[in-house]
């Protein structure tokens, strides 16, 4: 008798309801991090986005979803974020940023009668890991998601992490297609014990992205971004069972 296939079994499906994604807004009230062109604080870009990317989750079925606001100064509020996290034994961490510019690419312009500082030479957001930490492998994985999930959407990285001109900040690109850089002295990516990314999601010194990361349209294309991301990293991958040959 023609051999027959054996059908494939259905792939194991991300038990959504039990999978529980950690959401970290970076820096706090009292210390905010970066200041954007027009003077909007980095902590409430990422509070917003944060909200969304939320939002955006618990409507996909992501109920455990949890985001964390700090309060406090930044390191004894980082071991906090890190504590709880891995107390709650999350399934993934997402630290929320937004980017800046080393000073010697800053310039000064005047924005409603003040002065402002900007830099409009980088735009695109960036997205790190920690070699450093125990499940490095699955980190990068969910990383390289999350920049396809970004490209999908015409959303760009930032290539000028790898440049020699950004000395102490130049990292290494990891993933070239998705974006991905190596950070490995961060405690967000190296004392979770689960798989950890920081992502910066677009540079908020640039006067146009700044502009365009204030946007719903922006923050909804990025927050679904993430969703796609987290709802690939949940589910395993599909594999194929061979043909086996009856008699």
């Amino acid at each position: 008798m023609a051999g027959i296939g054996v059908a494939t079994p259905a792939a194991a499906q991300c038990n959504k309801a039990a999978f529980h994604a950690f959401l970290d807004v970076g820096h706090t009230p009292q210390s905010a991090g970066a200041i954007s062109a027009r003077g909007v604080t980095e902590f409430d870009f990422n509070l917003r986005l944060g909200q969304r990317i939320e939002r955006t989750l618990h409507q996909r079925g992501f109920e455990k979803t949890t985001l964390l606001v700090s309060r406090g100064e930044a390191k004894p509020s980082l071991v906090t974020r890190v504590a709880k996290a891995n107390l709650a034994k999350a399934d993934l961490f997402i630290s929320i940023h937004h980017d800046s510019v080393p000073q010697a690419f800053i310039e000064t312009w005047e924005y409603l009668g003040a002065e402002g500082r900007f830099s409009d030479r980088f735009k695109g957001h960036s997205i790190f890991v920690s070699a450093e930490h125990p499940r490095y492998a699955k980190s990068l994985a969910f990383g390289r998601a999350l920049g396809l999930a970004l490209k999908d959407r015409g959303l760009a990285y930032t290539p000028h992490y790898t440049e020699k001109f950004m000395g102490p900040r130049r990292r290494l690109l990891v993933d070239k297609e998705a974006g991905v850089y190596r950070f490995d002295r961060l405690a967000v990516l190296t004392l979770t014990t689960m798989p950890a990314v920081l992502f910066e999601a677009g540079s908020i010194i640039n006067r146009d992205e700044e502009l365009s990361m204030q946007s719903p349209e922006r923050q909804t294309s990025i927050a679904e971004a993430v969703a796609n991301a987290v709802e690939r990293f949940c589910s395993p991958p599909r594999t194929r069972t061979p043909k086996r040959a009856t008699k």
